[in-house]
């Protein structure tokens, strides 16, 4: 799997499964959700939480700050490119993002959007680790999506407080070019 794979994914079904638990494994795995963020986990089973999303056909991203027994550094990149199946890693680490670019997986760096200096940090950090996509939270603001696309030309997720078709609309029409939710019945909007 590329970014150019994963960006057609996106394209065709843009709803990122994001999951937290094994009912919402079970849930994602009967939606129509093409890819598949994997938000929990621990380094006990994180090989086989991403080979069920895997022989399902679907693209697993695993965030490796929320995998319990991984820290993140470069030996837990090199675990999850080793040792799993995943195409790519979530991180709001920039070193991590771009150690994980040098082993091939397919990089999602996470912003959380709590104030107005966070968000003018965003542009600096996409510069300095070049992750092939960027998630912001929450991402029901659709004025600052239209700000940060106008920052940056890497792709946008939009995730976090994603309420109904009308936020996912929102979004997606300010530019993000998919949506991340943990809630199962965002999945089938």
């Amino acid at each position: 799997m590329d970014k150019q794979s994963l960006l057609s994914l996106l394209e065709e079904s843009p709803i990122v499964a994001a999951v937290k638990d094994e009912e919402g494994l079970d849930a994602c795995i009967r939606s129509e959700c093409k890819v598949v963020f994997i938000l929990y986990g621990s380094v006990l089973n994180i090989g086989e939480i991403v080979h069920k999303v895997k022989e399902n056909g679907r693209t697993a991203l695993v965030h490796l700050d929320l995998i319990e027994g991984l820290s993140p550094k470069e030996t837990a990149v090199d675990f999850i490119a080793q040792k799993t199946e995943a195409d790519g890693l979530i991180s709001t680490k920039l070193p991590i993002i771009r150690y994980a670019k040098t082993r091939g997986l397919i990089t999602v760096q996470r912003f959380f959007l709590l104030d107005s200096m966070a968000l003018s940090t965003i542009g600096r950090q996409i510069g300095q680790s070049a992750p092939d996509m960027i998630e912001v939270l929450p991402g029901c603001l659709p004025k600052i999506i239209r700000k940060i696309r106008a920052m940056c030309d890497v792709p946008l997720i939009a995730g976090g407080l994603i309420q109904d078709k009308e936020d996912i609309m929102n979004a997606l029409d300010a530019g993000a070019t998919g949506i991340s939710a943990t809630r199962s019945e965002i999945w089938s909007m």
